[in-house]
């Protein structure tokens, strides 16, 4: 009786971190396709950072430099060139228990990796509507995807 009541105690400590963390459901690779306006796999050649404090929130924001190998979706990104995607995360600061919601993008993504990237430009994002200045944002918690580069 002791073994059932102490696993019970467990799955009910895992269900209430879960629910508490929220996370944002992975978008499979076809939902990400579909609601990508533009789909590239290129080498990231640099990330940049800018971190901020807003209420509870610590916000990081980065954006990847991708030198664009191929362009599988969308209009205007050559070969060569380089594409900026925007992406971030956060963490809770706040001195009571963080309340559910998302900590943002995940499987970001290193200087010098290939990668496959699903982005919205002047479209829905995975986040939010307003996304409607020209730039490229990182679809959903996973628009990232690693790629072996050729001949490796």
């Amino acid at each position: 009786m002791a073994r059932r009541a102490a696993l019970w105690t467990l799955l009910a400590a895992l269900a209430a971190s879960n629910t508490a963390r929220a996370e944002k459901v992975p978008l499979s690779p076809e939902e990400l396709r579909a609601t990508a306006t533009h789909v590239v796999v290129g080498q990231v050649t640099a990330v940049y950072t800018r971190t901020e404090t807003s209420g509870d929130w610590k916000y990081t924001h980065y954006i990847a430099e991708v030198r664009v190998a191929e362009s599988e979706k969308g209009d205007g990104l050559k070969k060569g060139e380089p594409v900026y995607a925007r992406y971030w995360q956060r963490q809770w600061v706040g001195k009571d228990k963080q309340p559910p919601s998302t900590i943002g993008h995940r499987g970001l993504p290193a200087q010098g990796e290939t990668i496959r990237v699903y982005l919205a430009r002047n479209a829905y994002d995975g986040f939010t509507f307003d996304n409607k200045d020209g730039g490229f944002n990182v679809i959903g918690a996973n628009g990232f995807e690693p790629v072996k580069p050729a001949g490796k």
